[in-house]
């Protein structure tokens, strides 16, 4: 295990490489002199196609938040609680991806997060109108010798991300809204964002993800943009199989804000690692400006077609693999 930063809460230069395992302890500062740059959130999505779950729990030094919602593709429901903390008091974040279990109680709602030896339980429960509750039980296994991706994004000695990114984990459990219950089951996945760090105040990304089965194969897709370009990282991966299968060069990505329920285009420029279409089934859009704080994204959920090419140069067929590819814009 390796410390994130040093004693003075600068960036620990020994630190910065990717891993395929969670090799990463991220001890933040704290305190004012670095206080309103910290960002710490645990995310997890779970999809089966047409159902998506998907969970947030962000710490911002200024500002904790929970957000939970529910989609199903099919016939258009959506769900969503929101419940946050000023100042973030009395959310605590484990320093390390897994390290201790999170619990959360906000204006009614709870959220717990359960680590175990068989994986991650994810559970939720708010009221909603009507008298009506959202309810969310679901297991996240961990399977042996799963691989995942580690990287440490280093802008800067003062401004620097770890992030633990892991997908293909099957997931298990139930969904109930109200009287209603979906379950999940066969192909069904998990994915993890485990993200630590001090962050410039604009920030942009591209993050693309998907799981499932494809050509004989479990494929997950680890695709991202903007934010690691000139650091010398990246964040680009592939898992096939339970083994990651790590991109260095960075991609390119092609869509339309102005339309980016049009297809995009996902590629590797040198090599030929990457040549992917992603077609949006739905825009899940978010545009907020509060002066200090904004935020512009467009989350488009939907199916990736084409092929990628593992470390030892095999090709495998992606074909209409279920996920999402976001254009994310912050102030924060």
């Amino acid at each position: 295990m390796v410390d994130l930063c040093n004693a003075d809460g600068t960036l620990n230069r020994s630190a910065v490489g990717w891993s395929r395992t969670p090799l990463h302890r991220c001890n933040l500062p704290s305190g004012l002199r670095s206080w309103g740059r910290a960002k710490r959130w645990d995310y997890w999505c779970v999809t089966s196609y047409p159902w998506i779950v998907s969970f947030t729990v962000a710490h911002v030094d200024y500002l904790a938040l929970v957000s939970v919602w529910f989609r199903d593709l099919e016939s258009g429901r959506y769900v969503e609680k929101n419940v946050g903390s000023p100042l973030a008091a009395g959310v605590r974040l484990p320093e390390t991806v897994g390290g201790a279990d999170i619990d959360i109680e906000l204006l009614g709602s709870a959220l717990h997060f359960v680590e175990s030896s068989e994986g991650t339980r994810l559970c939720f429960d708010a009221p909603l109108k009507g008298k009506k509750r959202f309810e969310v039980d679901l297991l996240v296994d961990a399977p042996a010798d799963h691989e995942t991706l580690g990287v440490v994004i280093p802008w800067s000695d003062r401004l620097f991300q770890y992030t633990s990114k892991h997908n293909t984990r099957p997931a298990r459990g139930q969904v109930r809204i109200g009287s209603d219950e979906y379950t999940f089951g066969d192909d069904a996945w998990g994915c993890l964002d485990y993200g630590r760090g001090r962050w410039p105040y604009r920030t942009a990304w591209n993050w693309g993800s998907a799981s499932g089965l494809s050509d004989g194969h479990v494929v997950g897709l680890q695709l991202g943009g903007k934010w690691t370009a000139g650091t010398g990282m990246t964040e680009n991966a592939l898992c096939i199989d339970g083994r990651l299968h790590k991109i260095s060069e960075e991609l390119v990505w092609e869509y339309g804000l102005d339309g980016p329920r049009r297809p995009w285009a996902i590629s590797t420029p040198v090599s030929d690692r990457v040549d992917l279409r992603f077609e949006p089934a739905w825009n899940r859009s978010a545009h907020l400006d509060a002066g200090f704080a904004a935020t512009r994204a467009d989350v488009c959920f939907g199916h990736y077609s084409g092929t990628i090419v593992d470390d030892c140069g095999t090709s495998v067929a992606v074909d209409r693999l279920f996920g999402w590819a976001e254009d994310c814009r912050w102030k924060w």
